[in-house]
């Protein structure tokens, strides 16, 4: 079997099994750590797939800045206090071999696949001089909309989450 096929698998499997944790988690910190890890599971495929830079897009941007974003809008909402655990058994189980399982694996891809010859920044479909004009020219005004529609999103979490005033009431001073 190719070594290609088995890694495309195994990051279909985490997106596959993130994606379900992301849905069956009772807090929502939890339900966005689960997202990251789809989206690097997603940045692996793209490197399977030879799009380096939108492999790269997908972690700095995605898993990167919008999970930052998700994080502090979560956190801005106060969902709740967080529950301490002593931990979960599947986490000891499943993924403590499974992550030493997975470092191996793409520890002896690089190790025997290293070997290749270096490819031209703009030899490979998908570069960024190709990329960058598209981005910035044909798909502006979806990217503008999208960041409005985030800043409005933002707005409403940051309305939903202040506590009403009275008007004109001045807030009580806390005694020390």
């Amino acid at each position: 079997m190719n070594v290609h096929l088995i890694l495309f698998l195994a990051f279909g499997v985490v997106a596959v099994a993130g994606a379900v944790n992301l849905l069956v988690q009772r807090h929502p910190i939890n339900s966005a750590l689960s997202l990251i890890a789809v989206m690097a599971a997603l940045a692996g495929e793209y490197l399977l797939l030879g799009a380096e830079f939108v492999a790269a897009v997908q972690v700095i941007v995605y898993a990167g800045a919008v999970m930052v974003l998700f994080v502090f809008v979560i956190m801005l909402l106060n969902a709740g206090v967080e529950q301490e655990t002593n931990g979960s058994r599947v986490a000891l189980l499943v993924g403590i071999p499974g992550m030493l399982l997975g470092s191996l694996l793409i520890a002896w891809v690089v190790l025997t696949h290293s070997g290749t010859e270096p490819v031209a920044a703009g030899a490979l479909p998908g570069s960024p001089q190709t990329i960058g004009p598209l981005l910035f020219h044909e798909f502006l005004l979806p990217f503008e909309i999208t960041s409005i529609l985030i800043l409005v999103a933002i707005m409403g979490a940051v309305v939903l989450a202040s506590k009403p005033t009275v008007a004109g009431s001045v807030p009580k001073r806390v005694k020390d």
